[in-house]
This record gives C-alpha cells, sequence and structure tokens, in this order.
C-alpha cells in the first residue's frame, strides 16, 4: 500500500501513531514492510492456507465474537445432509462433474432448500462470470431456514466451518506458505485480540489479490475472519480493496464489463432470460427476502432511462433491446477469438494490452489479425504499433507490410482536461473540475461516444429495419457547449441519479424508483448524487467544519452511505456495541435508527420487527438482520450458491506451481477456466511430469515511480529517469545458484515467452523452506513495453491464461519460470528457446489442459435420483 497507494497509506501511519499494529504479508519485502509493525514472507499463491489458518485459530480457541457470529452470520443455519465437504472429498465438494470441470450445487444448500440452488450445472454460468451477479444478488433463500442457536448441531454452519479448516495449523502454514509458525501465532493473536465489542481491525488487499485462479475465494476467506470477529460493518473495521487506478470502482458500478449492467444488474442471458419477466425474477427470486427484492423497480427504471419516451410497459420498457449474452465474452476469449479470424475490430480506450495484459503475445497476434482497430489513448502506446515495433516483428511472426489490421489512433483527453467524476476505492464519488483545454485534436470519452452515436444515428435516420430502433430510440440528446460540442458531465450526472419522468424532478433516493416507467435511473446506486438538482459529488466541506464520518466531502452510493451493512454496528437490540464504537443505533424514542451514518437499514423498522409468515423483499428482512442485500439478512460464512468453485475456500496451488499441494490430491482449482487453444500453454506442475523444467516461481506488482502498462508514466521523464529500466529481484541464494550477478542480465523463460531485465540482487526476497525443500522466488514489475522514454520487456508476456471461474480474471500474479545469465536471444531463436522448453517440458501448445488431477476420484453430483439438474 506504501508503494503502490501512498495518498492513502498515511492514513495507516497515522493508525499507527495511535497505537494500531500493522502486519504486512508479501512475497517481497516493500516500502509497506519497512514500516510494519511484522512483515511476513509468503510463498505467491498461497494466501487461502493463511487465512485459513486465521480461521482455524479463531475456531480452535473460541475467538470469535459469539453474539454478533450467532445473530448476525448464517453460523447456525443447518446445511443439506447430502453435503460433502472438500476435506472428505479430497479438494472436492460434492456435485462436481468431471466432464465440465464445474459443480452441481444442489447439495450446499440449506436443508430444505436442496431445490432452489437457482444453479444446475455451474458450466455456463461461469462462461458469463455468474459468480459475480451472485455476488451483487445473493441466492435464492425463500422462506425459514432450520438453526441450531447452540451451534452445536453437525451440519450447523458453525461445525461444518471447524472440521473444514481443522487441517490449516501453524504446522500447515508454515509448510504451504513458508511463513515461520511463531510469526504466524503473532498475527493471529494480534488479529483476534483487537476483536470484539470494544476493539475492531480491518483487512486491507490489493487489487491483484483478485488476480489469481482461486481469486474470489481469497477475498472470501478474509470475509470470513472478519465476520467472526465482528468486524463488518462496523467503524475500523470490513474489507478494503486498493483499488489499481483512480475510477476502477466506478467502471464496475458502471461496467465496462460484458456480463453487467448499472448497478450490478446483470446483462441478460439469450437461453435463460428471454423476457422482461424472467430477466427481473433471476434478479429478485420471487419469495426471496431483500432489497433485490426490488429489482423491476432497478430495472424498469434503466430501461426507462436509456429508451425514454419508446419504453413503456407494454413493449416491457423496450427490454427486447439490450443485446444477449451467449457465452464468454470475456477480454480472453475475445483476443483467442480473434487470432482464430471471428472478431473484425476493436476499440481500445483506457487499455493496453499489447503489455497491460497477460500472454502479450496472444493479445499482439489478436489484434494484428483485425480488420480495424481504433486505440484512444493520450500516447502512442505499444497497442497502437504492436504491428511495425513489437516483438513479433523481429521473429517474423508479424510482418508489418502484411499485417491485415488497419490502426486508427485517435488523441485523448487526460483526467485533468475533462470534467466529470472519480468513483473512489471506498464508492465515493469525487467531482473533478477541467483544469485546462485538451491539446489538438484530444477529446474526452464523453465528447468521442456522443458523437459517435450522433453520427451513427443520423446515418441510420432513414431506416425502416427493426434492427435499428435499438439505436434510433435512444435517449442521446445531452447538451453541449464550446467550440468542440462538448456534451455536458452533470448533464449525464443527472440521468445516472434519475428523475420522475413527468416532472424532471432529480430523485433523491433509490427508494423512491418505480416499476412502472414513472421512473428513470441510469444507475439506481447513484440515485441520490444529485438530489435537489446540486451536483453532490462536488462538496469538498472542510473535515474541519463537520464532524470525522465527513458526509458533505464528495458523496458515496448508495445514498451517501459511508460504511455498507451498518446496522452492524449496534448489537440485536439497536444499541451500541460500546461507546468506543458508537457508530449507528436505534433510537425508541424517535423510533428510527440513527447515528453519525445514513443507516443502512430501513429508518423506521424497530429490532424487533419479525417477519410476517410469507414476506419476501425489504419486508422479510428482520429488524436485526443487517446484512439487507442478502436473502437471509445474514452475514455468509457459507455460501450455498453464488460462489462457483465451492461453498468454502480451500487451498489449491497456483495454476503453474513447483510444489504438489499438500492439503489435497487435487492440486489446483478444478473449475479454473482454461483455454485449449495453439497459443496458449499451462507450465507443468506436481504431480505432471517435467515440472522441474521451470523451477522458480515469479511474481509482478508496481512501482511508485509508473502507473499500470507505463503509458502515462514512462513518457514523463523526471519518472522514466527514476526508474529507468525493466529489472529483475532476485534473492542473494538464487544469483549464485543460477549464475547471475548485480546490474548484469538475466532472462526469464516460461511456455510462452523469454523476457530479459537487469539483475537487482536483494535481501528484499528471501528464500522460503516449503514442504521440506528451497523455494526462489523472483520479482518483477509489469511497467515496461516497448514505447515511451523508457522500454523493456513486458512481465506479462510471461503469463499464460488461466482464469478465476467466478469473474474470469485471469492469474497474473504468479507462475513458474526458469532464470537464465545474460541476455535473450533476439529473432527466431527467441521462438526456439521457448519450443525448446516446451518440449522438454512435455507442453503441447493448444493441447486441453486436464483440471482434474490424475488418479484424485471426486465425489458424485449429489443431485436427487432423477432429478432434472440443467439450468432451464
Amino acid at each position: 500500500m506504501a508503494e503502490a497507494h501512498p495518498v492513502g497509506f498515511q492514513w495507516v501511519m497515522e493508525a499507527k501513531r495511535r497505537g494500531a499494529k500493522v502486519f504486512h504479508v508479501d512475497p517481497r519485502f516493500t516500502r509497506t514492510s519497512a514500516v510494519a509493525d511484522t512483515y511476513l514472507p509468503i510463498r505467491a499463491g498461497t494466501d487461502i492456507a493463511l487465512l485459513g489458518g486465521v480461521v482455524r485459530y479463531i475456531l480452535e480457541n473460541e475467538l470469535d465474537f459469539r453474539e454478533y457470529v450467532l445473530a448476525y452470520t448464517n453460523a447456525a443455519t443447518i446445511v443439506s445432509e447430502r453435503y460433502v465437504d472438500a476435506e472428505d472429498g479430497d479438494g472436492f465438494f460434492s456435485g462436481f462433474d468431471p466432464e465440465t470441470s464445474s459443480y452441481v450445487q444442489d447439495s450446499w444448500q440449506y436443508e430444505g432448500h436442496e431445490s432452489s440452488s437457482g444453479s444446475g450445472h455451474t458450466a455456463k454460468e461461469r462462461d458469463s462470470a455468474a459468480g459475480l451477479r451472485h455476488e451483487s444478488h445473493g441466492a435464492q433463500v425463500a422462506g425459514q431456514v432450520p438453526r441450531d442457536e447452540t451451534l452445536q448441531h453437525p451440519r450447523c454452519v458453525y461445525q461444518i466451518l471447524k472440521r473444514h479448516f481443522a487441517r490449516y495449523t501453524p504446522e500447515m502454514v508454515e509448510r504451504v506458505c513458508g511463513i515461520p509458525q511463531e510469526k504466524f501465532l503473532e498475527l493471529a493473536r494480534a488479529w483476534t485480540e483487537n476483536s470484539g465489542r470494544e476493539r475492531t481491525g480491518v483487512l486491507i488487499y490489493s487489487v491483484g489479490w483478485t488476480q489469481h485462479s482461486v481469486g474470489v475465494q481469497y477475498i472470501r476467506t478474509g470475509a470470513i475472519i472478519q465476520l467472526l470477529l465482528g468486524n463488518m460493518g462496523r467503524p475500523g473495521g470490513g474489507i478494503l480493496a486498493l483499488r489499481g487506478h483512480a475510477s476502477i470502482q466506478g467502471s464496475t458500478d458502471i461496467p465496462t464489463l460484458f456480463n453487467l449492467l448499472p448497478g450490478y444488474l446483470p446483462m441478460p442471458h439469450h437461453a435463460t432470460h428471454p423476457t422482461f419477466d424472467q430477466w427481473v425474477d433471476r434478479i429478485r427470486h420471487p419469495g426471496q427476502k431483500g432489497f433485490w427484492g426490488n429489482a423491476r423497480a432497478f430495472g424498469a427504471s434503466l430501461l426507462k432511462a436509456y429508451w425514454g419516451d419508446a419504453a413503456t410497459p407494454e413493449n416491457d420498457f423496450c427490454y427486447g433491446y439490450l443485446p444477449r449474452m451467449t457465452g464468454d465474452h470475456g477480454t480472453y476469449q475475445q483476443v483467442l477469438n480473434m487470432i482464430d479470424g471471428k472478431v473484425k475490430g476493436y476499440f481500445l480506450l483506457g487499455q493496453n494490452p499489447a503489455v497491460g495484459s497477460a500472454h502479450g503475445r496472444a493479445q499482439r497476434l489478436g489484434m494484428a489479425n483485425l480488420d480495424w482497430l481504433v486505440v484512444r489513448d493520450l500516447f502512442m502506446i505499444e497497442s497502437a504499433t504492436f504491428w511495425k515495433n513489437g516483438p513479433e516483428v523481429a521473429t517474423g511472426e508479424i510482418v508489418p507490410q502484411e499485417c491485415r489490421t488497419e490502426v486508427f489512433f485517435l488523441p485523448a483527453a487526460s483526467h485533468v482536461e475533462k470534467e466529470g467524476t472519480f468513483t473512489q476505492t471506498q464508492r465515493l464519488l469525487q467531482w473533478r473540475e477541467k483544469a485546462l483545454d485538451p491539446p489538438g485534436d484530444a477529446r474526452s470519452e464523453l465528447w468521442f461516444f456522443y458523437h459517435l452515436g450522433r453520427r451513427l444515428r443520423e446515418k441510420l435516420a432513414d431506416s425502416d429495419q427493426p434492427r435499428d430502433r435499438a439505436l434510433l430510440d435512444l435517449t442521446w440528446d445531452y447538451p453541449t457547449h464550446g467550440p468542440h460540442a462538448e456534451p455536458s458531465a452533470e448533464a449525464v450526472l443527472r440521468e445516472i441519479n434519475g428523475y420522475d419522468v413527468a416532472t424532471g424532478r432529480p430523485l433523491s433516493a433509490f427508494a423512491e424508483a418505480r416499476d412502472d416507467g414513472s421512473t428513470a435511473i441510469g444507475c439506481w446506486i447513484y440515485t441520490g448524487v444529485y438530489a435537489d438538482g446540486v451536483n453532490q459529488a462536488a462538496r469538498r466541506k472542510s473535515r474541519h467544519e463537520q464532524d470525522w464520518v465527513a458526509a458533505e466531502w464528495g458523496w458515496a452510493w448508495p445514498a451517501n452511505r459511508r460504511t455498507l451493512y451498518n446496522r452492524a454496528s449496534a448489537d440485536p437490540q439497536g444499541r451500541p456495541w460500546s461507546e468506543r464504537k458508537r457508530y449507528v443505533w436505534w433510537d425508541p424514542d424517535a423510533g428510527e435508527w440513527t447515528g453519525h451514518d445514513v443507516p443502512d437499514f430501513e429508518k423506521t423498522k424497530p429490532p424487533t420487527y419479525r417477519p410476517p409468515e410469507g414476506a419476501s423483499g425489504p419486508a422479510g428482512i428482520a429488524g436485526d438482520d443487517p446484512f439487507v442485500m442478502q436473502p437471509d439478512g445474514k452475514g455468509w460464512l457459507y455460501a450455498p450458491s453464488g460462489v462457483l468453485d465451492g461453498p468454502l475456500p480451500t487451498h489449491f496451488e497456483p495454476a503453474e506451481s513447483p510444489l504438489r499441494n499438500p492439503l489435497y490430491g487435487q492440486q489446483a482449482n478444478p473449475t479454473r477456466k482454461v483455454y485449449a487453444h495453439p497459443v496458449n500453454s499451462v507450465n507443468p506442475s506436481p504431480p505432471e511430469e517435467h515440472s522441474q523444467v521451470f523451477p522458480y516461481v515469479f511474481t509482478v506488482s508496481r512501482l511508485t515511480e509508473h502507473h499500470t502498462a507505463g503509458g502515462m508514466s514512462r513518457t514523463v521523464r523526471p519518472l522514466a529517469e527514476l526508474q529507468p529500466e525493466m529489472f529483475v529481484e532476485v534473492s542473494p541464494e538464487l544469483a549464485a545458484e543460477v549464475g547471475v550477478t548485480h546490474l548484469g542480465w538475466a532472462h526469464l523463460v516460461s511456455g510462452r515467452a523469454v523476457i530479459e531485465a537487469k539483475v537487482l540482487v536483494t535481501d528484499r526476497l528471501t528464500p522460503l523452506r516449503v514442504d521440506g525443500r528451497v523455494i526462489h522466488q523472483v520479482w518483477l514489475p509489469y511497467h515496461f513495453g516497448f514505447e515511451g522514454l523508457v522500454t523493456g520487456d513486458s512481465a506479462n508476456d510471461l503469463f499464460g491464461i488461466t482464469l478465476d471461474p467466478n469473474v474470469l480474471i485471469q492469474e497474473s500474479k504468479v507462475g513458474t519460470c526458469d532464470v537464465r545469465p545474460g541476455r535473450r536471444p533476439t529473432g527466431p531463436a527467441l521462438r526456439d528457446l521457448v519450443a525448446d522448453y516446451q518440449r522438454r517440458a512435455g507442453i503441447v501448445p493448444g493441447r486441453s489442459v486436464p483440471t482434474v488431477t490424475d488418479g484424485v476420484r471426486p465425489p458424485a453430483p449429489a443431485s436427487a435420483e432423477g432429478e432434472d439438474v440443467d439450468d432451464a
């Protein structure tokens, strides 16, 4: 955090000054490690083993915040007798289907709910990253669920959790992660001691935590710890994700993702959601509790914002105009489709896949097989010049004179040259003023897309084709200003906020959304950012003029609420857990929830409220159920649905590892998404043969001086001078083993590529003793490429394409390689070297990689006899 998010890290240092303990877990000693109380070096890709050890420590020593856990989590809920845990299945839960490498989730459900998982085979859900949809929407849990308030029932979640993590002992943590037992115990003791009524602790992870084939389960494990310790929904607690840059949160809220619509509404699937009613019902699950019960109002208001007068209840608000998913439309499937000639054109904005995405060679070969490519950027980045300057030109794989792709480079305005909002990592919208005009022909994205849409509509104005109505009926009428007719960003923000269709009045809260077409809302979770016709995101009231929650600095979604699920900051009776941690509470005299923050609860629903029989939606949430977006109102220690690779986190080795999985016969995540394509391959791992060909672990992260793939920072002279070339950090022990010297050259080889880097011999990398052997890790920055003031090989070229099954994020924080002294070969000799390593490692590019480890027999799918488990 000190290296990559130094502005935010000032508050960690402030907390430390006030007595907080800071622990840093990282494969490499960094600037954060230097100021932490304790640094724990870890083998990359083993975080679940470490966190699972903390879960075991809490449960074995009964250190959970019991009153919180019993009231606010599903610890007491009883799970189906058909459930088989991964501990009993050698790494597999019940319901695994080896043919599709996916689960039938019926046996994971709560007792009596086995037929309502909402999911048959998860293979289709994996292709459309439906895990992310369920993460937002919860899963179908209607009616009452059986509970044992004593937590003694062998199939209650609490007991299942104890059995599942029983083997994650301090000895196992050391064996898997390489963290000495005394270091692990120091962390576990400090974390648990800093919890309960009087204290809270926070877990902060960098966004790279998601870039693993079990990345979602990393975060799930952290959430389990924070729920057990009562750290969720309370001040000073929670889980904080450090985003890669300023508006990553905004680009998922109003998404650049293929499977989501604004406000985490799912993009319809052509087979599953043919009608508006079926689409809405798959979000709200009729009969289910929680605020997703209002999904019809959110969906209808979004479509009304898109298509205005054309969207009516009679035509389902133009639902037929929405695009439909047919499967995997993610970026990695797209690039393989480009190589196969299935994609004709491509827009690139804010992305530099030629050096910024995993498997850079595949990215460049894909872009070289398009008809046209539009690149909008500040500088002539590698994705605009790959056809003449890329590594494949030297190897002869791309011939500039024969490259069929016509590249259009359109200069873009930077963030200081346009107005608009950032949505920061803490869900905070902040308005940025335009500081100066962009140079020359540079334009904002808002200008580009507005005028592109306007011109397309003009060209189609006389069309009578039904296929063109979706474009022609769009509400595409934003006011413009200035010599270049720049659209008004405030007008767009007003539309995102939402308004009453009849009067034009901006809405003040998402509770005003209606399902009859009387409201139009561009993103329901942002409703309130333009309340009363005032740009709430532009507020900058000094902290000296308001309280510590600072509700008048910007605007946070939803409802300007600064801490989600803050009903959990009070006990079940609505009283603060302690005066020290007083945050939101029930005022019996006023008959409402009050406090320092906007309560994340229905304002007048008392703690004593119990839903009547059959109640659903918000009315189904009891007065002591704080997790109002969940279908049972509870924080989920165990996830019966929604996570495609298991209801509980389980340690699997990365897709490429030098070690056999010490915990299970199954080596890697059996549901990971793999692509059998001639350009893609995976380095062998035990128990496969030839894993010794790639004996070393490499990991990547960022530098303070450079930003993402370097397109913005390697063109800035002072930054280029501070970090002038690509380098690799190696330990003194590894340097001696492979024969590299400080400030000399080394080249790293994977089954996809060879890259070279200057050598930095440093104690920042610690050789780890893991499972009886020494494991060496090397570290690389991922900021370099072949354009800019300073250049170097791209670390991302080393990675292949293997994805997390829930959200289709690539495993790009850990891989295996060989390290050799000297500079890499050039030209065709470079591909010859890769081919030689592939031969020695038994790699056949394009061969389907088995996801199930040879010799391991998963339990049979646990569906009822004769039951149809197809996701109809």
